[in-house]
């Protein structure tokens, strides 16, 4: 068997005839890493600002099921001398101590690792042995997009350290399609460099490129549809309900059972189960959340209906407005004026907009108010929904946005009452 230094200078040997092979093929690769795979520049009094500018980790919303997706992008990090490495893991984990507590899932990009820029085994061994059973009970999937023999190797150095449970978390995948069948693939951030290789590859295989996943034409909207639809069309075709039927129920159903579960809305729910239930509301049959006794599964079914609308609840203008605040300085801004400046925002809704975005924090709110026992308090909560109530038009929410949104939606649930009292909608109901 080969010993662990034998396995190390073979895995160094691999890299070096991928980056021969590369180099062969590629004539056209970018002289450094782009600063951002989202587009969006950190603040230069973040704390990481030196490690945040390359974009190397990014929080790009949730998937289908209510778990956070983390990317981290290997052809971001800068040649080493240019990067404090410590630095790099002390980001990683502030970055996961957000989300640990709630189900999650990482996606490694391994296309750009190179001997310039790649951290040292040592420093691989030593992130392992820091990220304890906490950053690791709750991670439900690690995705490994392209990987090489490099990889293989290091796995096989690290195999006697790691648990047979963690293992089964890990996951190759040869092309970015099959992400699809795992997960919600337009929320990521993948980076450029990464897709140009993605195309090569498919482009190289044997019969030529795969088929896109995206070439079947979408099925118009059954009747019935809840999921993926707008507030206008279920309303339209709920004999102008106001508050969508998903809503109702799951708000209905938690507000009884679940206010005092704890960590509710920071737990996932089997994937296929969720489906399912889907699927029984767009056919316009009923859901009867006791037969699966886990209050968990209407929560998940909440957050996935909020991140199925084709526009977020709160309005992509809104997105722009907390934009546009935090870029002028909002984030410095007192409390009170804070709060004057979110009930501007949600009064200049539209009325069923607004009627809609009322109910839920509304039951919000009282969620708040039990985490004592639930440990939901409105910053918590806010971590869970800012990314399902307000995204960007274009492309997906980078990390540096997620903290004004998620401020505005932690003052929207603890200031509930001040922030929707002038505005009441003759139309307006509450949980």
């Amino acid at each position: 068997m080969a010993s662990s230094s034998d396995l190390e200078q073979l895995a160094e040997i691999e890299l070096q005839k991928e980056e021969e092979e590369e180099h062969k093929c590629v004539t056209d690769a970018p002289s450094a890493p782009p600063i951002s795979s989202s587009g969006s520049i950190p603040d230069s009094s973040h704390p990481y600002y030196d490690v945040a500018r390359h974009g190397i980790i990014q929080v790009t919303g949730d998937d289908n099921y209510g778990r956070k997706l983390i990317v981290f992008s290997s052809c971001c990090l800068p040649p080493s001398h240019q990067l404090n490495h410590r630095r790099l893991l002390e980001y990683l984990k502030l970055t996961l101590d957000q989300y640990v507590e709630m189900d999650y899932i990482l996606v490694y990009f391994h296309h750009g690792l190179r001997s310039i820029n790649k951290p040292s085994l040592k420093w691989l061994r030593e992130a392992y042995g820091e990220f304890d059973r906490k950053y690791k009970k709750n991670l439900k999937a690690l995705f490994v997009v392209h990987p090489t023999n490099f990889i293989r190797i290091v796995w096989n150095i690290f195999k006697p350290l790691i648990s047979h449970k963690f293992g089964k978390k890990l996951m190759y995948v040869n092309f970015l399609d099959e992400l699809r069948d795992h997960l919600n693939f337009e929320q990521l951030s993948v980076p450029p460099e990464v897709l140009r290789h993605d195309a090569k590859l498919r482009a190289a295989q044997k019969g030529g490129p795969r088929p896109s996943a995206r070439t079947p034409p979408p099925r118009p909207p059954l009747p019935t549809q809840q999921f993926g639809v707008s507030l206008q069309y279920i309303r339209e075709k709920n004999r102008e309900t106001v508050i969508p039927p998903v809503m109702r129920q799951t708000v209905s159903y938690l507000k009884v059972k679940g206010l005092r579960t704890e960590g509710l809305f920071r737990r996932s729910a089997q994937v296929q189960l969720i489906k399912d239930i889907q699927k029984l509301y767009n056919l316009g049959k009923p859901v009867n959340f006791d037969d699966y006794d886990d209050v968990h599964v209407p929560a998940v079914i909440l957050k996935t209906f909020l991140r199925e609308l084709p526009e977020p609840l709160l309005t992509f203008r809104v997105y722009s407005q907390e934009e546009e605040e935090e870029h002028d300085g909002g984030g410095d801004i007192q409390s009170s004026l804070r709060v004057s400046r979110c009930q501007q925002i949600v009064e200049s809704l539209p009325e069923h907009q607004f009627i809609v975005v009322k109910f839920l924090l509304c039951f919000l709110h009282m969620v708040s108010q039990e985490s004592i026992f639930n440990k939901m308090s409105p910053s918590n909560l806010a971590c869970v929904f800012g990314v399902n109530l307000v995204w960007p038009r274009d492309g997906s929410i980078s990390l540096t946005a997620l903290t004004p949104i998620n401020i505005f939606t932690e003052l929207l649930i603890e200031h509930f009452h001040a922030v929707f009292k002038s505005r009441c909608p003759p139309g307006q109901e509450t949980p």
